[in-house]
């Protein structure tokens, strides 16, 4: 009498499908709307939580339990806390705007460029709100709430921020048809 051989086949299914169900979970949880990326998003890699508005190109976040202040990477805000520079015009506008998009508590995302860190030892990165994926920093251009800044090596988004910049002032949006451009004193 011959041994009844094992069942390979019933093995070799079942290993199929948990193998299958673990490669496409996260495919599916992507497919869940804006709820499902902001679960991601909130405990990914670059999750963090806006703890306060800085001005229009700077926030403070809880990131890992520590508290980083964040440069928004590719743009430029009129300025509102300058040591040497007077307030701009626009500079409050960008302000509230930045604070209206990102109020304390607010889940983000950070992505980074090539640099880390500016020379005031700020975090540089491109900000998206978590609860809609949101691209803060060419919303602020889009606009009028910031023109284009260009720091080499850090240009991943610099076709977007070029592109929004050339239609919000074509349009005389924000900072353009207020002030005629970025860097003007407020009156």
């Amino acid at each position: 009498m011959l041994p009844t051989p094992p069942e390979p086949p019933r093995r070799i299914a079942t290993a199929v499908a948990v193998a299958l169900a673990v490669l496409t979970l996260p495919l599916l949880a992507g497919c869940g709307g804006p709820s499902a990326r902001a679960v991601d998003a909130a405990s990914g890699p670059g999750a963090a939580r806006v703890t306060r508005v800085v001005d229009g190109d700077t926030i403070e976040v809880d990131l890992a339990g520590h508290t980083e202040k964040v440069r928004l990477l590719g743009i430029d805000t009129p300025e509102t806390h300058h040591p040497t520079k007077p307030v701009q015009c626009f500079g409050e506008e960008a302000s509230e705007h930045t604070a209206d998009l990102l109020p304390a508590g607010t889940a983000v995302r950070l992505e980074r460029d090539d640099e880390e860190r500016d020379d005031y030892g700020r975090l540089l990165a491109y900000v998206y709100r978590s609860s809609d994926d949101l691209f803060v920093n060419l919303d602020l251009v889009q606009q009028g709430f910031a023109s284009l800044l260009t720091i080499r090596p850090n240009v991943t988004h610099l076709a977007d921020f070029t592109a929004a910049e050339s239609s919000a002032r074509a349009g005389d949006v924000g900072l353009w048809g207020r002030c005629g451009g970025p860097g003007r004193p407020a009156s």
